[in-house]
């Protein structure tokens, strides 16, 4: 590798001697030294048996595929460590090591079922797991249950191919697993479709396509598969690549299920059977990133259609009820957390997260309608990275509500996060995409400068700076204490140790100036000065004005649920009031609750959109999608039947949401504004892991089960940064409870302290307002560089052959 940068910035970097590219001793950590050590043994990169031979020159004593970065990959193909084929395999020997199945079914009697037989991966079919677990061991008090049917687990075909079982009804993740399940689709030759599978993609120099193919089949095997492409690369460019014309490179990208990929099986995660199962173009971002040199290796698993179908009502109800933890699809199944393969990746961008974490792939792209992006982040321990609206274009994709709908990145650093945003920029277009309605962001809120050039890359060792060199000295940064509240015991830990990070870290380490907001039910700190004016001064001021009809909210009783005393809420009078602060707000209104809103059914206009512009003969519309889909659930199967009969798409969610989204840029403007913040910071989630088919903590003062934040950033299409803080081993597991008429079971919190044998990640989030992603990138990046918390998942390491 030449060492510049796309913009052909000279970026410096350390060699495996520990000299930096002008030949000084460089500064590495202790980490750093441990690994530059081993690799400076007898280490030799040993190609899988897949591969062919490989020269001495593409041998490696110190690349390490585990933990690779974007420029180590670059640097070790430019120093003949390793080639681009060899990459490519060792990444397929990973996935053929640790992408199996990791749940096992919930049944009656949890005894063992048959062996089945899943889709082919990296050349093998996925074997589920025979044993089972008992449903008693769930649910308390079965003999007193008397509601619809539980939704049991069973081994069922696929509709896409009925030679392929999946997973049906209940699951539960398996200890010790072994397999992660990150990924749905590899882009392989004979695996990468299932309309094309086998022989059917056979390449052509093999002879013609055999009689028993369809004849879509002729042009898609003319795709070069990623080992294909891989050697392309190798042939064409040796050592010596252009990056600032290809900056992805060779690098394995994965895509969650939802973006078109016209090399690959795209089915938004679910089990549809399309006449053609692989689009006719790729999405935007894959285009585009294909086009910048990198691999597209791979389709990761997901919630299939996002956050799964839903359901806007209608005629059809769940013969069954589903119950337990899962962001799951039907195709691809339920993908784990490799920290803890019994517990939950979170979702629905889940096999993203999952296959950055145990380094299945480079990055890999997810999407956000709420939390979908950073929530598999902070499970994982990588990074995720989300711009403002439209900055990313989210053309050829499937999502869940366009108006929030984003398209975002999994990394392990931030900086290679950064590099992949800057490689999306195209020549003349900038990010726009045409086929996105949100991607015409305005010219000023998009950077002039690469977005890698705001990351900062390393910070003095404690206690070696000398005043005026912290990297964060002059930044100010507010803290969110709206999502630190501590609603349970299980909101504790984590609240406590983002607070300490904040403090000993942002502040003492970095140099930056904290400021914290209000919550009336978070302990104001003395160490902390306050905002001088908070969120609950902006919404008082804007509220009144722009959504007067918000204080016309009632309970379920009938009661208004933003009643002030000795005030009418809905007067004139009292929002004048409030606005000028001669009134209270209701302690209910606040940045958990606003984020709120009812329904939407937006879904029935997009997929039906989608679908005409992809132009399948047998999947045209709804109906059709609904006609050739299976599901692993009852409820999304009356869900999906609903939808296919829905003609009337109005709904107020949307329409409540974008008022909101107004109120809440002026709240977030006022507030930075006011307190002169550069950026925000909170935990990205204050409950820990729950298990795969277990309860999840019920909601509590708009305190939500996948936690607070999901909702803010989204709704406002602002940039944010997850960036993993540290590990947590405490825990009080919810339970499952019989109501008293039997008929229900509900989640309650947990009681009983427990430490895990296993630390499970954690992260902080930073965000700020449309535009500030410089701000963010700097921000989040110091904290990264500052304390390395990132530690690979140790239940899936490097491979006895791999580089």
């Amino acid at each position: 590798m030449s060492g510049l940068t796309s913009t052909g910035k000279r970026r410096r970097h350390v060699s495996a001697a520990g000299f930096d590219a002008a030949g000084c001793i460089a500064e590495r950590t202790p980490r750093q030294l441990r690994r530059g050590l081993a690799a400076a043994g007898a280490l030799l990169l040993l190609l899988p048996p897949i591969a062919a031979a490989q020269t001495e020159a593409s041998r490696s004593d110190s690349f390490r595929l585990e933990e690779a970065t974007i420029e180590g990959i670059h640097r070790a193909i430019h120093d003949g460590d390793v080639s681009c084929e060899g990459l490519v395999r060792a990444y397929v020997e990973r996935a053929r090591a640790y992408n199996g199945a990791c749940t096992q079914l919930v049944t009656l009697d949890g005894a063992p079922v048959a062996p089945a037989r899943g889709p082919v991966r990296a050349g093998s079919p996925v074997r589920f797991p025979t044993a089972t677990v008992p449903v008693s061991s769930i649910l308390p008090e079965l003999d007193r249950y008397t509601g619809i049917p539980l939704d049991l687990g069973r081994m069922e075909p696929t509709v896409s191919d009925p030679a392929v079982q999946a997973q049906y009804g209940m699951v539960a993740g398996v200890p010790n697993a072994g397999q992660i399940n990150a990924l749905s689709t590899l882009n392989l030759r004979g695996e990468r479709s299932v309309t094309c599978g086998g022989g059917c993609d056979a390449h052509p120099s093999t002879g013609e396509l055999p009689a028993n193919c369809p004849a879509v089949c002729e042009a898609f095997r003319r795709q070069p598969d990623a080992v294909e492409r891989a050697v392309e690369l190798d042939t064409q460019y040796g050592i010596d690549p252009d990056l600032a014309e290809l900056p992805m490179y060779c690098i394995p990208l994965a895509f969650k299920d939802v973006y078109d990929t016209r090399d690959m099986r795209t089915t938004t995660a679910a089990d549809i059977d399309f006449a053609m199962d692989a689009p006719p173009a790729d999405a935007t971002i894959v285009e585009r990133l294909r086009a910048k040199g990198a691999i597209i290796y791979a389709k990761a698993n997901a919630t299939e259609f996002n956050g799964g179908i839903g359901n806007p009502g209608g005629p059809s109800a769940a013969t069954a009820r589903y119950l337990g933890y899962s962001e799951r699809s039907t195709w691809g199944g339920q993908a784990c957390n490799p920290y803890d393969t019994e517990r939950s990746p979170r979702g629905s961008s889940s096999g993203s997260g999952v296959a950055v974490a145990a380094n299945l792939v480079t990055c890999a792209f997810c999407e956000q309608t709420g939390g979908s992006c950073k929530g598999p982040a902070s499970r994982n321990a990588v990074v995720s990275l989300l711009t403002t609206k439209g900055l990313i274009p989210y053309g050829g994709a499937v999502g869940s509500n366009p108006l929030v709908d984003r398209a975002g990145l999994n990394c392990r650093t931030v900086e290679d996060a950064a590099l992949v945003l800057d490689a999306l920029r195209d020549s003349e277009l900038g990010y726009f995409g045409p086929r996105d309605i949100y991607a015409a962001v305005p010219e000023g809120l998009v950077s002039t400068e690469p977005y890698a050039d705001a990351v900062i890359e390393a910070v003095p060792e404690e206690g070696d700076d000398a005043p005026g060199e912290k990297p964060l000295a002059g930044m100010r940064i507010g803290i969110v204490r709206e999502y630190m509240v501590k609603h349970t015991l299980n909101d504790a830990a984590i609240s406590d140790r983002i607070d300490d990070e904040i403090k000993t870290v942002l502040r003492d380490r970095l140099g930056a100036t904290v400021v914290e907001s209000v919550d009336p039910l978070y302990p104001n700190d003395p160490t902390v000065p306050d905002m001088e004016y908070t969120f609950e001064d902006a919404l008082a001021e804007v509220l009144p004005i722009h959504m007067p009809e918000y204080f016309h909210k009632t309970t379920p009783d009938g009661g208004l649920e933003f009643a002030v005393p000795g005030h009418d809420v809905t007067s004139t009078r009292y929002l004048v009031q409030l606005a000028e602060g001669d009134a209270p707000l209701s302690p209910q209104v606040n940045l958990r609750r606003v984020v709120l809103s009812p329904a939407s059914r937006s879904f029935a206009f997009h997929i039906d959109q989608y679908l005409a512009r992809r132009g399948d003969e047998r999947v045209a519309d709804m109906a059709g999608l609904d006609a050739n889909t299976k599901y692993f659930s009852a409820a999304a199967e009356a869900g999906s039947a609903n939808w296919a009969v829905l003609d009337d798409i109005r709904a107020e969610g949307n329409t409540e949401r974008m008022q909101m989204r107004a109120v809440l840029q002026l709240v977030l403007a006022r507030v930075m504004r006011e307190n002169r913040l550069d950026v925000l910071v909170n935990p990205e989630n204050t409950l820990p892991h729950q298990k795969v088919g277990g309860p999840s903590e019920p909601s509590v003062n708009g305190r939500g089960a996948s936690g607070s934040t999901q909702t803010i950033t989204a709704l406002i299409g602002v940039p944010e940064i997850v960036v993993p803080a540290g590990f947590n081993d405490v825990v009080y597991e919810p339970r499952f409870v019989l109501n008293a008429a039997g008929d229900r079971y509900d989640a309650v919190p947990g009681s009983e302290r427990s430490v895990l044998d296993t630390p499970l990640p954690i992260s902080m989030m930073f965000w700020a307002g449309p535009g500030d992603e410089a701000a963010v990138l700097r921000a989040a990046s110091a904290y990264e560089a500052a304390t390395r918390h990132r530690a690979p998942p140790p239940d899936f390491g490097p491979l006895p052959d791999e580089p």
